[in-house]
Formats: structure tokens, sequence, C-alpha cells
């Protein structure tokens, strides 16, 4: 039997500075590379773990943006839908027995996942840090930094310039 290489080792390149969301986001590439390598027979289960912690790691990071600021509706928290709603149907069709969907989300998320991280979850991070928020609280120990109006973006450079600049004079403030 071979073993390759996961198509998304987790590196530096993809830790943001803040262990808690770190550590999520390496559990999240540790489990997409056992799916990735798992045997058909494994795939299914593994494949219901992948989901059922991507829902978890999702609706930490969708708590953390509505405690600091962020619209219900922002497009971080939209993306996240999306693409849990994908993974569920991939779940479905694994346990019906249809693998191919499942392998081929799994190339998908390894090309999908560094964007996100590197884009909407570095803009959260600078928020996170900039605002002094505690996830194990909830607490923010910089409340004069929260936004005066809710975010709808999705925090990051990525989505607006005028949101990028603000949130990058928050960071230095």
């Amino acid at each position: 039997m071979t073993v390759t290489a996961p198509s998304l080792p987790w590196s530096d390149a993809l830790a943001l500075g803040l262990d808690f969301m770190d550590q999520t986001h390496e559990e999240f590439v540790d489990l997409l590379a056992r799916c990735e390598a798992a045997a058909d027979t494994d795939l299914p289960a593994l494949w219901r773990e992948l989901v059922a912690h991507t829902a978890e790691h999702f609706a930490a990071e969708d708590a953390w943006m509505r405690d600091t600021g962020f619209a219900s509706g922002n497009c971080h928290s939209v993306q996240h839908k999306v693409v849990l709603q994908v993974l569920r149907e991939g779940e479905t069709l694994a346990d019906a027995g249809n693998l191919a969907p499942a392998r081929q989300m799994i190339r998908e998320l390894a090309i999908w996942f560094p964007h996100h991280a590197q884009s909407m979850d570095a803009g959260l991070a600078l928020h996170l840090r900039g605002v002094g928020y505690d996830p194990a609280t909830g607490q923010v120990r910089r409340p004069d930094a929260l936004p005066a109006a809710q975010i709808h973006g999705c925090g990051g450079a990525t989505c607006s310039p005028t949101e990028a600049a603000a949130e990058a004079a928050e960071a230095a403030a």
C-alpha cells in the first residue's frame, strides 16, 4: 500500500496566531487528511466526524462574530452555512454508499480551506485580537474597539477596502 502525503498538510502558512482558532483549524486539516487517506469502508464514518467537527468549528466562529459586532448575515457566516450544507449532502450520499461526491469534496476542501483561512478567518483573527476577545468567556476586553455599526462583510480585506482600513486602524489603536 502506497501512502501519499495529504493534499492539504498543516503548515505555518495556515496559522493565524490565535491558539483557539489555530487548534480548531489544525484539527480540521487532520480530519480532512484522514478522510482523504481512508479506505472506502471507513470513509462514511470519518466523513460524519469531519462534518460534526466542521459544524462545531463554524458555530464557534459564528458565535465569536456575533459577540464582537458582526451582523448575523455577514458573508463569512453565510459561507459557513453554504459549505456546511454541501458537506451534509456529501454525508447523506456517503452513508448511502455513493463515495465519489465526498472524495471530490475532499479535493475541493483542500483548495478552499487555505483561501478561507487566509482571508476571512485572518480578518476575523485580526478583529478578535483588536477587541481583546476571550472565547472561553465571550468577553471583550476592549469594548471601545467594537465597531459602531454591525459588520456585514467578512471582516477582512477581501470584503471591502473601507472595512479593512477601519479594522487596521482598530488593530493599531
